[in-house]
């Protein structure tokens, strides 16, 4: 096993579990057994917990900044425009949905001591597409507070999902259930930046 190869198997075998079970309820032991590995090889390749978190959250603002600096680098300033950034990030926590998982972990204050993240990779991103839409918009619409429904909402329904008269629940992976919380997203936010539903279409 390669330098690289070994941590990126620890990377992903860590990003499953912290995504399960929180940066908190995840024990270094855990990952390395997970992993098939001893401590010490993990601790050789990535340092101790707090290291490996940090580059789990790192490699997960990566992918994250890059899905939505195409998406933004495609944007149209106006209701159709905004309508297909929503769709790209549904569509990029559809297929990362352990990266939802990790943020929701700490919005519960998981790795609470590590307080800094936020800052670096989540008001970049967020700033950023405040700015682009802000453009599509008029004044009297509250874009960061949209922006942010758009996170609360994608996040909420990608973890929880929607208890249907199965008693299960439907998240992303069911195809009906997606569609349908994609067009009551697209009602949201058309209503809540004042856009015509018609231009969007």
């Amino acid at each position: 096993m390669t330098s690289d190869s070994g941590r990126e198997r620890i990377l992903d075998v860590a990003t499953r579990l912290f995504a399960e079970h929180g940066y908190d309820g995840t024990s270094t032991r855990l990952i390395a057994e997970a992993a098939g590995l001893n401590i010490a090889t993990v601790a050789y390749h990535t340092g101790g917990k707090r290291d490996l978190y940090l580059a789990v959250m790192e490699r997960a603002h990566r992918a994250e900044h890059a899905a939505l600096a195409a998406a933004l680098a495609d944007l149209t300033p106006d209701a159709a425009g905004v309508i297909a950034l929503v769709d790209r990030y549904i569509d990029f926590c559809a297929a990362h949905p352990e990266i939802t998982a990790l943020w929701m972990h700490r919005w519960l204050s998981d790795a609470s001591d590590i307080a800094d993240i936020e800052q670096r990779y989540v008001k970049p991103l967020m700033d950023a597409v405040v700015r682009a839409v802000g453009d599509a918009v008029g004044e009297d619409a509250d874009v960061e507070y949209v922006a942010w429904t758009v996170v609360w909402c994608t996040h909420g329904f990608g973890r929880g999902g929607v208890l249907r008269g199965d008693g299960l629940r439907h998240r992303m992976d069911d195809p009906a259930a997606l569609a349908r919380f994609r067009a009551n997203l697209h009602r949201l936010v058309l209503a809540g930046l004042n856009l015509d539903a018609r231009a969007a279409l």
